[in-house]
């Protein structure tokens, strides 16, 4: 088992952990309820964390985690409502159309 990062909540760990699990490696979070305790121990002490259960992953983890924090932005015109989109998404937010190549 192999720490991978502090997220800075646990919506996030949570989020991340079962992101990496979707794609078949297997990770956990660690610390999870320890905010309760931050003041009494530093913050960053306090942080959820993400760990990965086989360390010979951690590499990989490492990569697709950061394409999960850090995902594309386009800009887009909608071919059915010919709105302008931006950002990382792939359907239209004004008429729901998804995003053509």
């Amino acid at each position: 088992m192999k720490r991978l990062v502090a997220a800075p909540n646990l919506a996030l760990a949570t989020l991340w952990a079962d992101q990496l699990s979707g794609a078949g490696i297997d990770a956990t979070v660690q610390r999870a309820w320890a905010g309760s305790i931050a003041g009494e121990i530093p913050v960053d002490q306090a942080l959820p964390e993400v760990w990965v259960m086989d360390e010979s992953r951690h590499a990989e983890a490492l990569s697709l985690l950061h394409e999960l924090r850090n995902p594309p932005w386009r800009r887009w015109a909608c071919r059915g409502c010919r709105e302008i989109v931006e950002g990382p998404f792939e359907q239209c937010w004004n008429c729901g159309a998804a995003r053509g190549d």
